[in-house]
Formats: C-alpha cells, structure tokens, sequence
C-alpha cells in the first residue's frame, strides 16, 4: 500500500482591517484545506500583521452582519493550521525590534529566511 504524501499548503495574508471584505477568506481556506488533512501554515504580513494585535480582529468584520476576523482565526486553530507573523525589521537607529503583544491565536514570528524556505519547499504557496 502507498501512503498518501501530506500536501503543505503556505498561504501569505496580506489583506487587512483597511479591506474587511477580503479578511476571511484566507482563514476560510486555510481551515478548508486543512479539514482536507493538507498542512497549512498561515503567514501575515503587510496590513494583516494587524490582526495579530489585541482587539484588531476581533473588531473587523468581513461582512457587516456576520462574525468578526478572529472567528474565522480560531475555526482555523481548531483544524490544526499554524499562523505566523512577519517580523518587522529594526527602525534606524533601533538594535533591536519591540516584540508586540499577540493574540493567542498567533503561534509566533516568523523570519525571511523562513519564509523564503516555506515558498521554496510547501507545495502550494497562495496570496491572499
């Protein structure tokens, strides 16, 4: 018998409380795939980097009469997706970054370097 090889899927959230529209759908997908027993890994970055903030998802809503970011970020949770968060580089003149309070959501920063093998080495890589 040949065992089925686990699909890792990376999927860079890049859409943020400026476009509440569009916020669900990464975790909508994310929790789709991985009830499909696909490895997914949720990487924010640009505006999304905001959801990672105390209050922020909980305070976007994707449509005006349904639930909030943060609820489509626990359904993924609770499917085993893994979300991480594009660490910021050092302003001038700073050593080292600030690390921000994270929702208990977030599993954790993520680097460049990680990022770039993630692209490299899952075999899906999506943008949303």
């Amino acid at each position: 018998m040949n065992a089925v090889a686990v699909q890792r899927v990376l999927i860079l959230v890049t859409s943020g409380p400026s476009t509440p529209a569009r916020c669900a759908a990464p975790f909508h997908i994310a929790t789709l795939l991985a009830c499909l027993d696909a490895e997914v890994t949720l990487y924010l970055t640009g505006e999304a980097t905001e959801f990672a903030s105390p209050g922020v998802a909980e305070s976007t809503f994707p449509d005006a009469n349904g639930n909030p970011v943060l609820h489509f970020m626990r359904q993924a949770k609770q499917m085993g997706v893994r979300i991480l968060l594009c660490r910021k580089p050092p302003v001038q003149g700073q050593a080292v970054v600030e690390e921000q309070p994270l929702i208990n959501e977030v599993d954790g920063y993520g680097s460049g370097g990680e990022l770039a093998t993630m692209i490299l080495e899952y075999e899906r890589v999506l943008t949303l």
